[in-house]
């Protein structure tokens, strides 16, 4: 079993750094992913482990370039002291919370008053998030589930009458790499599906990012059509890309996702992993 895509209550995941690697004790590899931060992994990493490794991660979203939809990149064994990455995250932050109180702003427009310290305590002191909009909406009347939240007033989708959805800064992903690398980190492309669905674009999109330095993609996802599987293993090869696996687990967030992935060729993959990780100076625990 290995999982290296899941996020805890540091960002919009439901379960702490700490329960998370206890659930996670004998997995073969496991990685915390947080939106944008990497405050849990200090957590994360302090639980005495199985039989399994754990590598410190983020995950970043990035611009994803003209004819795709939503990139986001993993970053996966990344030294949390780099105070290049701490600084361009604080950037992150910044530009997290200018979006937020434009979307306070939104739902003012609506009617619908937000406290701005009421909605923080949502998040617990960590990364505010839209699901912890979508919980202040359910609690408070506004939408029956978190489901409803998001489709009614937190999607880019949203009807143009209810959308308080705002953009927020998303940086080159050749920035995002480099800054990984600066961490001695791996660059991984999370979940290819949403990023395109056209298997040349994604081709064609693979190859230019390993020119600019991705080291893998994210093929086995837990959201994935098992023809995707197929075709993103596929994509990996051709363009000669390491393969993750990851659940994009989220806790109750989003209870019909499991944590962990059985995969095949498991001992294939994590052999490349651990020599990647290891060249690259990551730090594994």
């Amino acid at each position: 079993m290995i999982d290296l895509h899941v996020h805890s209550t540091a960002s919009d995941g439901s379960v702490s750094p700490g329960e998370l690697a206890e659930r996670g004790r004998d997995f073969a590899l496991m990685a915390i992913t947080d939106h944008d931060n990497m405050d849990g992994v200090a957590e994360f990493l302090s639980v005495p482990r199985g039989r399994g490794q754990r590598v410190p991660g983020i995950e970043l979203s990035v611009d994803p370039g003209e004819g795709y939809r939503i990139f986001h990149l993993l970053g996966l064994g990344l030294d949390c002291g780099n105070e290049a990455m701490r600084a361009f995250l604080r950037r992150i932050l910044e530009g997290r919370n200018a979006r937020n109180a434009r979307m306070l702003a939104n739902f003012a427009r609506l009617g619908i008053e937000i406290p701005a310290d009421e909605i923080a305590g949502y998040a617990h002191g960590e990364v505010l998030a839209r699901p912890h909009f979508a919980k202040w909406l359910v609690v408070h009347g506004f939408a029956p589930d978190l489901k409803s939240a998001f489709s009614t007033y937190l999607a880019r989708t949203s009807p143009d009458a209810t959308r308080c959805y705002e953009t927020r800064y998303h940086p080159d992903p050749g920035e995002a790499i480099d800054l990984i690398h600066g961490a001695h980190g791996l660059a991984v492309m999370a979940h290819p599906r949403y990023w395109t669905d056209d298997p040349l674009a994604l081709r064609n999109g693979l190859r230019r990012l390993k020119d600019r330095g991705l080291d893998g993609v994210e093929a086995i996802y837990q959201a994935n059509l098992p023809g995707e599987t197929v075709d993103h293993l596929r994509a990996a090869q051709e363009v000669g890309l390491l393969i993750t696996a990851g659940s994009d687990f989220h806790g109750t967030n989003k209870p019909t996702i499991p944590l962990g992935m059985q995969v095949e060729n498991e001992r294939e993959i994590l052999s490349a992993l651990s020599a990647a990780l290891e060249k690259a100076g990551a730090v594994v625990v």
